[in-house]
């Protein structure tokens, strides 16, 4: 019995929908979701295992076009998910016409690697919409297999997981058969804590914020977690832990449920607050991050 793995890797521009369309492969939640732009700053590994194929799905950064040092980092993830997929995923919305990056649309169209589009959203839209953007994508990227979907609805996306499988290169797995993902536990209580100040925080501070879990104690019936809250400016930490430590309180108090449930074991988690000036654009803070590899 012959055995198929290989990467597939989704890029698309901020808020198209990437990292539920991973979740929903996955059938876990392992990419954070919210409804602001760059919600995904690392490039996330997804690994769907069976008797006959293993698919390393990869999440990667939304294409921006970078304005500081941690922005580039970003795209460096993005740049490396183009060069080592075995299949790629190129995914636009409705409304989209090109990426916001164009030396990276230029390699999409250029790919020698099978390229599925998928066109997202599309319960939004009229089907005379759909239709005519259909043809305007077929045109625009011709080497590519092109679907329409809608991630968070889950429409079509079994037709998407039975053509990756078609496109897989025969070859033996990449990972041990019980590995669901690259990351380690830590990365997913910083992406839980940050997922929740991007859903409760406006303006500038989502984008200031850093997470970094400096203790992960696991117990028989208990995980202890000891996690900082990295932020740029005196007036950005006051604004995070709000009035008597409310603010902050409440992004604990949802970080703690989601994590039992990803865990499934009981959670207690204590959150810090501490300022680290301009880390956005020092490379050593970001190589410290996991950004700069």
């Amino acid at each position: 019995m012959t055995h198929k793995a290989g990467f597939v890797n989704i890029i698309g521009n901020p808020n198209v929908g990437k990292s539920t369309l991973m979740n929903a492969l996955v059938g876990e939640k392992l990419s954070i979701i919210t409804p602001k732009a760059q919600t995904t700053r690392h490039r996330i590994l997804g690994i769907v295992n069976h008797d006959e194929y293993q698919i390393v799905f990869s999440d990667t950064p939304g294409v921006i076009k970078p304005a500081y040092e941690l922005q580039a980092s970003m795209m460096d993830f993005v740049k490396s998910a183009i060069e080592d997929a075995d299949v790629l995923i190129y995914m636009v919305e409705v409304g989209e016409t090109v990426l916001k990056n164009e030396d990276f649309f230029k390699k999409i169209i250029n790919s020698k690697i099978p390229v599925i589009l998928l066109l997202n959203k599309i319960d939004k839209s009229t089907k005379e919409e759909v239709d005519e953007k259909i043809k305007y994508w077929r045109d625009k990227v011709p080497n590519s297999f092109v679907y329409v979907i809608s991630a968070l609805e889950r429409f079509n996306v079994d037709s998407v997981f039975y053509k990756i499988i078609e496109l897989l290169p025969e070859a033996p797995p990449f990972y041990p058969k019980d590995q669901l993902t690259d990351k380690p536990e830590r990365f997913f209580v910083n992406e839980k804590i940050r997922e929740k100040i991007l859903t409760h925080y406006k303006k500038e501070i989502p984008y200031a914020v850093e997470v970094e879990t400096e203790s992960f104690i696991e117990e028989e019936n208990l995980i202890r977690i000891r996690s900082v809250i990295m932020v740029e400016r005196d007036t950005q930490k006051g604004i995070l832990i709000g009035h008597k430590g409310s603010a902050i309180k409440r992004v604990g108090a949802e970080a703690r449920k989601d994590l039992q449930k990803f865990f499934q074991k009981k959670v207690y988690i204590e959150l810090y607050v501490k300022v680290n000036k301009n880390w956005r654009s020092d490379k050593n803070q970001l190589k410290r991050f996991g950004y700069n590899n």
